[in-house]
């Protein structure tokens, strides 16, 4: 793969409108940015949970300030990459344009990240599968292709993020948002089917990154880029490089934003937070600095920031020295996997007790359990509702579905999708409500 071609800004949807590359003061990377972060689906980010749900009045972060954080540490990622590439050979600018551009194609790809996950953190995602893997979905088998089947069964937010950025929804334009091949490439993890996906053994085929209705749209961006195809059925491609800095961006931040939530939240000490970023600060003074701070929070922020820049430029080191075999395909783990010890130990045991005292947290398995209930009662309401429509209860629900989601196709799975598009869209609250109003558990007020 080479940079010339992966840098492309050619826009889905405006193909015809394309006029080659070309350097502009507000360049179409930074334009895919604005498009994002004006998004309805993107606004609708900050009500959907990042770890804990609801906290009240103690802030935490929600899938919308996450999203701001990556792209803003993406965007450094990117930036820093480039500076090392210009120090070797200053007239990279000449022989290719764009590369200056990389900050603001990862942070667009950074803002999009999570575009696609429904409501109620990943568990959102399982209990759409579940319905179809032990639920009342399971009858919807025999209906729908095996490669159909795999999306339903194994939902996926990845996945999801490109339909809703590149699917012309009903009376949005025929292009999505219209962004450019190189930021909708940046965003797919794992540039596979969901047949091919859960295979561990290569990082581009862990999950899955586009459902069966946008595999064709994916080959479009893999030819524009040149990705290479590792083969035709069932589809699999390798990474485009700048997946591995959106990667590490969102990989850095949630691992330190988390520990920071739980410190706020009183479900970790300060002691047990310092224990865990101070190895990782690499700054000497630390020590002193933090003992002429009274406040903890103050002190945690201060770490906060040391760690962010270790990681930034550890990751940012290993991008550029393996930039050959990125380019080739052939880099086999993320960038916070390979980066070198004694960092990586304390990167693991981060992960160790984030999984043991944040994730395994009461009220986290709490909205985890809620949604099960509330995405599997949406989905048994309104799917049959759309595929049978054969009573009035079917089409008083089917009212209730926005016109945008409402398809032409008269499939099975194109009609499933429908319902997943609309009901995955769904903030937390707005989904919470829906689910007591039409279970008649409350009613909704009229003025």
């Amino acid at each position: 793969m080479i940079w010339e071609k992966l840098l492309s800004s050619k826009r889905w949807g405006n193909e015809d409108r394309f006029m080659g590359n070309q350097k502009e003061s507000r360049s179409e990377f930074q334009r895919d940015y604005d498009r994002i972060i004006f998004s309805s689906p993107f606004r609708r980010l900050q009500n959907k949970t990042q770890v804990f749900p609801l906290p009240g009045s103690v802030f935490v972060h929600n899938r919308l300030t996450h999203s701001l954080e990556v792209a803003s540490v993406g965007r450094s990622l990117g930036t820093i990459f480039y500076n090392k590439v210009k120090d070797k050979d200053p007239g990279i600018d000449d022989s290719c344009p764009l590369l200056c551009e990389i900050g603001n194609i990862i942070a667009s790809a950074c803002l999009a990240h999570d575009l696609g996950n429904p409501a109620f953190g990943h568990s959102g995602e399982s209990a759409i599968s579940h319905y179809f893997t032990t639920g009342e979905g399971k009858i919807y088998q025999s209906l729908v292709t095996e490669a159909q089947w795999e999306d339903l069964i194994h939902f996926e937010g990845n996945a999801n993020a490109l339909r809703i950025l590149t699917h012309p929804f009903a009376g949005k334009g025929t292009g999505g948002f219209a962004l450019t091949y190189a930021t909708l490439a940046a965003i797919a993890k794992y540039p596979c089917s969901s047949v091919a996906g859960h295979n561990k053994q290569h990082i581009y085929t862990k999950k899955y990154g586009f459902f069966q209705s946008e595999q064709q749209g994916f080959k479009k961006i893999a030819a524009e880029m040149g990705l290479y195809k590792v083969q035709e059925s069932p589809l699999i491609y390798k990474r485009h490089p700048l997946v591995y800095l959106v990667e590490a961006a969102d990989d850095i931040c949630y691992n330190i934003i988390d520990l920071e939530d739980a410190h706020r939240l009183k479900i970790l000490s300060y002691n047990e937070v310092e224990s865990l970023l101070l190895p990782l600060c690499r700054d000497e003074r630390m020590p002193a600095r933090l003992a002429g701070i009274e406040d903890d929070d103050a002190k945690i922020t201060l770490m906060r920031a040391k760690f962010i820049s270790t990681l930034i430029g550890l990751c940012s080191d290993l991008f550029y020295s393996e930039q050959e075999t990125i380019l080739n395909g052939d880099f086999n783990k993320s960038l916070m996997d390979a980066i070198a010890e004694p960092f990586l130990s304390v990167m693991k045991e981060i992960e160790r007790v984030s999984i043991e005292k944040i994730y395994n947290y009461n009220s986290v398995v709490q909205i985890e359990v809620a949604g099960y209930k509330v995405m599997g009662g949406l989905l048994e309401e309104f799917i049959p509702a759309y595929l049978q429509n054969s009573s009035k209860y079917h089409k008083k629900l089917i009212e209730l579905i926005p016109k945008q989601f409402l398809t032409q196709g008269t499939d099975t799975y194109s009609k499933i999708q429908t319902i997943l598009d609309f009901v995955s869209g769904m903030t937390d609250i707005y989904a919470v409500e829906l689910f007591r109003k039409i279970k008649g558990i409350s009613f909704p007020s009229i003025s």
